[in-house]
C-alpha cells in the first residue's frame, strides 16, 4: 500500500476543499463497511463453534427466562456470571 499512498496524496491535494469532505465521508463509509464484513466474521466463527458443541436446543421457557434475566441486568446495571 505503500506506493499508493503517495499517489492517493497527490490527487487528494488536486481535489477543491468541498470534495475533500466526500472522499471523508466515503473513507468512513468504507471502514464501517469493512467492520460490518468482520464483526459478521466473527458472529459466523461463534455460531460454528456453538454449533459444534453439539447442545440440544433451548426450551421456550429456557429462552425466556435469559431473556428476562438479561432485561432485569440492564435495569440493575450488573453483570451475570454464566
Amino acid at each position: 500500500m505503500a506506493a499508493i499512498e503517495p499517489r492517493l496524496i497527490e490527487k487528494l491535494e488536486k481535489l477543491p476543499r468541498e470534495r475533500l469532505s466526500e472522499v471523508e465521508d466515503f473513507v468512513e463509509f468504507l471502514a464501517a463497511r469493512e467492520e460490518r464484513a468482520a464483526a459478521a466474521q466473527r458472529l459466523a466463527d461463534a455460531l460454528a463453534r456453538l454449533d459444534a458443541l453439539n447442545l440440544p436446543p433451548l426450551a421456550d421457557e429456557q429462552i425466556a427466562a435469559e431473556i428476562r434475566a438479561s432485561r432485569e441486568e440492564r435495569r440493575s446495571g450488573t453483570q451475570r456470571r454464566t
